[in-house]
């Protein structure tokens, strides 16, 4: 178990509010990334769910021509569904390292600390974006090994790359106020494992929504793993298109995570009661 890192907030001199929440927030992401450094196999042992998904479900369903994806072969189609599963996967369960933070005192000493609340819960979905990253990269090896045409210009990787940390913060903030909520270990364990599946399954990450029932089409359009996958759909994939438009896709999603980053600031004192 290791040991908990140094506060490092106290003496604040930044010259506004703005260069204090900046500096607090990458000071926290800096510490979550350091835990990595010193477990690096989490990146190895994550990178085999999104290659079963690709090699085994993907191969199937690319065979028997199950799904009609349009002028997209069904791996190209389902390429960005499987990243923004990675995505979501590698963020729902971020809540849980808060919990265990607490247990260890970590959290009492950063909040005893001068930093802005509001720090503390955007350095932890800045660091779920970086980890998130890593899915992306092996989703990209995966798909040059299995020649899914997928866009490599730089733009197009940028913007990829902002997406991925843009969903990951969403849910990684989503699960911060659950677990503040249920305080406990196995409650969120619970909890999380109930919301992944139908969180996957009721979006267009695997099957397009133009197929689906029209109450689980409503779902979908509520559900923010869909405009994660739609938005990726249109950047990644050579001949793909957001069938709600980037800008929408982006738009919502920075809602839903400027909402979820208030409420967790709110609740994230509470978790130590």
């Amino acid at each position: 178990m290791s040991a908990a890192p140094a506060v490092p907030f106290a003496g604040s001199a930044d010259p506004s509010p703005v260069a204090g929440f900046v500096r607090q927030s990458a000071a926290i992401a800096e510490a979550e990334l350091r835990k990595l450094g010193r477990d690096p196999t989490e990146l190895l042992t994550r990178a085999v769910q999104p290659a079963l998904w690709l090699i085994v479900f993907g191969g199937v369903f690319t065979r028997i021509r199950a799904i009609p994806t349009g002028n997209l072969s069904y791996l190209e189609f389902m390429a960005p569904g499987v990243l923004a599963q990675s995505v979501l996967f590698i963020s729902i369960f971020f809540g849980i390292a808060a919990i265990w933070e607490r247990d260890l005192g970590i959290v009492h000493k950063l909040l005893v600390s001068p930093a802005y609340r509001g720090a503390l819960v955007m350095g932890k979905a800045l660091s779920a974006g970086l980890r998130a990253l890593s899915q992306a990269v092996i989703i990209y090896v995966l798909a040059l090994v299995m020649g899914i045409h997928l866009q490599f210009g730089p733009l197009a990787l940028l913007d990829v790359a902002a997406i991925v940390m843009l969903g990951a913060a969403l849910f990684a903030t989503f699960s911060l106020c659950v677990a503040c909520i249920v305080k406990t270990r196995e409650r969120f364990m619970g909890i999380g494992q109930v919301l992944t599946m139908p969180l996957f399954f009721a979006s267009n990450a695997i099957y397009p929504l133009a197929i689906m029932p029209p109450w689980l089409r409503v779902v979908a359009r509520l559900n923010p793993l869909t405009y994660v996958v739609d938005a990726l759909r249109g950047l990644m994939v050579q001949g793909g298109h957001s069938a709600f438009g980037a800008g929408a896709d982006v738009a919502l999603q920075a809602a839903g995570f400027a909402v979820l980053l208030t409420f967790a600031a709110k609740l994230y004192p509470g978790l130590v009661r």
